[in-house]
């Protein structure tokens, strides 16, 4: 039966690049395929639009309470959308808020997680979101941690960093294909070919190793440089910033380290993020 295949992951994670990645494979453009038409094949379940589709009535001062009741409607429209399975992107974590699931699991076919060291995923939110690294830190540890509906999104709820990748990953699954960014930074075609395996794709290896070209770290910043990109925040002077693993080594104190490590901990250590030493 064909359903939604979620795109998971906490925000500043490898998202994007996993979606531009799936665009290039399943296209296989001559160039790399625009990163401003990301939900030709991807929807993204926070767009606003969808909950309007929904309910027409639905104004710029929507509440949290009327997206948590739509939010079920909008999955089944999106998974009814095709014949086939969907990819959708998501940030929400796998709970249920105030009754209401976050993420709908009697549509789900399957899902992708990717996870970062949230060492590093302090530095790039901390940049997305304008605000201080300390500020982000605290974020990524509160409870039931969410964004705030605007105009073009409906909130999404993260949680802490590690009730979401929990909530997610803790239980193994043959519908469940879990990808650690830093693997897909230091051997992409093998990172990615697991994807195109698990997704039941039928594609040769240079395919493969195309769609890894045209969605690599410094097309997807040269795009953003030339075009621009519309998931860029406002004041957000780049989106594709770095592109790299470690970075935290260079740029969190010891103390800002210890912070995200003694919150975290029990998930750092499943997926081989604790420091040596720690």
């Amino acid at each position: 039966m064909a359903g939604i295949i979620w795109l998971a992951s906490y925000p500043k994670s490898g998202n994007t690049w996993l979606r531009s990645f799936l665009h290039n494979l399943l296209n296989s453009p001559d160039r790399s395929y625009d990163i401003n038409k990301l939900t030709d094949l991807t929807a993204g379940e926070s767009m606003v639009a969808l909950y309007r589709a929904q309910d027409p009535r639905l104004d710029q001062h929507y509440t949290d309470e009327r997206v948590r009741e739509l939010r079920p409607l909008v999955h089944r429209a999106i998974s009814q959308s095709s014949p086939d399975n969907v990819l959708v992107k998501t940030h929400n974590a796998l709970v249920e808020e105030d009754s209401y699931p976050l993420i709908s699991l009697d549509l789900t076919a399957g899902a992708i997680y990717v996870v970062r060291n949230p060492l590093d995923v302090a530095i790039s939110f901390s940049h997305h979101n304008r605000t201080t690294l300390d500020q982000i830190i605290e974020f990524m540890n509160t409870k039931l941690a969410a964004t705030v509906s605007n105009e073009m999104n409906v909130y999404e709820c993260y949680d802490t960093w590690s009730a979401h990748v929990a909530s997610w990953t803790a239980t193994p699954s043959a519908t469940l294909h879990v990808m650690r960014y830093e693997d897909m930074l230091a051997n992409p075609q093998k990172s990615f070919a697991a994807v195109v395996k698990f997704l039941g794709i039928e594609a040769p290896r240079q395919r493969i190793e195309k769609a890894v070209r045209l969605s690599s770290f410094q097309v997807l910043k040269e795009q953003e440089r030339r075009l621009g990109f519309r998931e860029r925040p406002r004041g957000m002077e780049a989106f594709f910033r770095e592109g790299k693993a470690g970075q935290w080594k260079k740029v969190l104190s010891k103390d800002q380290v210890a912070a995200i490590v003694s919150a975290h901990r029990e998930q750092m250590a499943r997926f081989g993020y604790v420091p040596e030493g720690m």
